[in-house]
């Protein structure tokens, strides 16, 4: 029996494409149509309460776009943006490109959608540390791109064992439930932990096994002493009531005992809502489901432009805005102006979307995963607070 994932190679190949694609483009060889458009790559709406989103993915797409007859211009990846913002343009023949919009647009569509997610959470929380917990709401096969994808949107790490081979990524974390529950004591258990860990790992005791997370972290800071670093809070929802009086008791409790320099943190069901109803006695929070499976950013792909008598014209479906945009930008902020592709910058506006690929040769060096959070940090210190939305 196979795991159900499509091969790298047949997502180069255009094979994992809906049908309607396909017969689409026998039935423009067979007529002998083949003509140039320009495809624009944008969210005309975005979900209740979010005035942004964060493009990614794009690596992804020029991977797959690479070595084709297409030239393709884009937003850098990390960019925040703003309902109906041009966000990619690719040029070239229809029948060369049709194949490919489906796994185009799933790629951004899901990257964008999880970066999004984490850069609200993380915005919500700043200076808090943002761990992403999110890889058993998803498939095996998908989780360095997850991964990839909540970094750049502002995680502070990530769990994945996978992703310090594939993203250069040193995952963290530290024990489930599990360990203590073998061992049958929590004591045992964190001591097992801190014999065997490495000691650059710090130690984060789980304190919500067996008894009152008020106990049990006192427990684990007398058992650990000064070796212990933090103290996480998983409670289940069953048990957890008033979650800010919990974290509260246990923040007294360990203060109250001279445990002062011992960090809480929370996970288990967190999204915008506890964030902001912890993120003053909490030092870090881990997030899971609420980033994996986010609210999605309806990225869509039409033709707006189509080279007929030796010039560009301009067309589109009802609903959508005719014409190649170019995207101008002032910071610090999303001041933002859409005006056609080859119009004038105004002063003080930077064009946002860049000449990427041109006929299928990658024109420029791509930044790091890290370069890509820090862009997307910098732009999240610019935007105001958050209105949250819920999962």
């Amino acid at each position: 029996m196979p795991f159900y994932v499509a091969s790298e190679e047949d997502i180069l190949k255009g094979i994992v494409t809906d049908i309607y694609f396909l017969r689409t483009k026998r039935i423009l060889e067979k007529y002998g149509l083949k003509k140039k458009v320009r495809m624009e790559i944008h969210a005309y709406s975005l979900p209740r309460n979010y005035k942004w989103a964060v493009f990614a993915g794009l690596e992804e797409v020029l991977y797959l776009l690479r070595n084709k007859p297409v030239t393709v211009y884009s937003v850098p990846e990390g960019t925040l943006f703003k309902a109906k913002e041009p966000l990619m343009i690719i040029e070239g023949y229809y029948d060369d490109i049709a194949v490919y919009e489906t796994a185009i647009l799933g790629i951004l569509r899901h990257y964008t959608s999880i970066a999004t997610k984490a850069a609200r959470i993380k915005r919500l929380a700043m200076d808090k540390t943002i761990l992403f917990f999110g890889l058993r709401a998803l498939h095996p096969a998908i989780a360095p791109m997850a991964d990839r994808a909540a970094y750049i949107g502002g995680v502070d790490a990530v769990s994945g064992v996978a992703s310090e081979k594939y993203l250069g990524l040193k995952p963290v974390g530290t024990m489930p439930h599990a360990l203590i529950i073998v061992f049958g004591d929590q004591v045992k258990a964190w001591k097992a932990f801190d014999e065997v860990v490495e000691e650059n790992v710090p130690r984060i005791m789980l304190v919500d096994t067996f008894f009152d997370e008020r106990i049990e972290s006192l427990m684990a800071a007398e058992a650990l002493g000064e070796k212990l670093y933090g103290v996480r809070l998983d409670t289940p929802s069953s048990r957890r009531g008033n979650m800010r009086a919990i974290v509260e008791e246990v923040r007294w409790t360990l203060d109250l005992h001279g445990f002062t320099n011992t960090k809480i943190v929370v996970s288990g069901g967190i999204d915008e809502k506890e964030i902001i109803e912890l993120r003053d006695l909490v030092d870090a929070f881990g997030v899971g489901t609420s980033i994996a499976f986010p609210k999605s950013i309806d990225i869509s792909m039409d033709i707006v432009e189509v080279y007929e008598e030796n010039s560009w014209k301009p067309i589109s479906k009802r609903g959508k805005w005719p014409g190649a945009k170019q995207l101008y930008r002032k910071r610090p902020g999303l001041n933002d102006l859409i005006l056609p592709l080859n119009a004038k910058a105004p002063e003080g506006y930077t064009p946002m979307l860049r000449k990427y690929i041109e006929q299928g040769e990658l024109l420029v060096k791509l930044p790091s995963i890290d370069d890509i959070r820090k862009y997307v940090l910098e732009q999240l210190a610019e935007v105001e607070e958050l209105e949250p939305s819920t999962t």
